[in-house]
């Protein structure tokens, strides 16, 4: 029995984990996922105003106006959020910071989280770290049409989708243990969904990348070919 209750102790999967530090949130799932959409939204909201003025090269389509608020939206998820986590990770069981119960209602979807998992620290430091600055630089390099603007966009974006992969490869590879499989809420939105964006939009944003540096490389190779005549 006292084996039965240590295992019962927290929410996580695989339910024999040991995470002795445990303290439940004492803020609802509701509360959590409000303050997550309601700040993302903000920043969208903001992003397409700011975009929708005249900038240095002309005005921006609404197609690269939404990928903008896109970018922003990283900078926010990616600095902060993940920001948060690279640096807290060893407390966040214990702790009950806003962010790190954000971080402990994520964990049900997966408990690699809350157990300081070597792949998920590395993975998310080295994303906080770059994608973060390096998502609020795209959207600074759009504002004032810097030449590398689609440079940029297709590192981050590589940079996202390939993260991405590993973090579903990984644990594809574990056997999905470290959540409840099939459960409508951890699974399919904590863990499919909610990540699933960081290959969907990254993917779209790589073709977008290509299509602008083959056009203007194969601008460049015309404009080449007629000055050797």
């Amino acid at each position: 029995m006292p084996k039965a209750a240590a295992v019962a102790n927290h929410p996580f999967w695989p339910r024999d984990l040991s995470i002795p530090n445990y303290i439940p949130n004492d803020r609802s799932m509701i509360e959590i996922v409000t303050f997550l959409f309601s700040v993302s939204g903000l920043f969208v909201l903001v992003a397409w105003a700011l975009t929708g003025q005249k900038v240095a090269g002309g005005r921006l389509s609404s197609w690269r106006r939404l990928a903008l608020c896109w970018f922003t939206v990283c900078g926010f998820i990616h600095g902060v959020i993940e920001g948060w986590f690279a640096l807290y990770y060893p407390i966040i069981p214990g702790d009950q910071s806003f962010l790190s119960q954000l971080w402990k209602e994520y964990s049900k979807g997966d408990s690699r989280y809350v157990i300081a998992d070597n792949f998920t620290v590395c993975m998310e430091t080295v994303t906080a770290c770059l994608w973060g600055p390096f998502s609020l630089w795209i959207v600074v390099a759009f504002l004032f049409n810097r030449p590398y603007r689609f440079i940029l966009q297709l590192i981050v974006s590589l940079g996202q989708l390939y993260g991405a992969v590993l973090y579903f490869y990984t644990e594809h590879r574990d056997g999905y243990i470290h959540s409840e499989y099939g459960h409508p809420i951890y699974f399919w939105f904590y863990f499919v969904f909610m990540n699933v964006l960081w290959i969907v939009i990254p993917f779209i944003l790589i073709l977008d990348s290509w299509s602008q540096l083959s056009n203007t490389q194969a601008l460049s190779d015309k404009t080449q070919k007629h000055k050797s005549k």
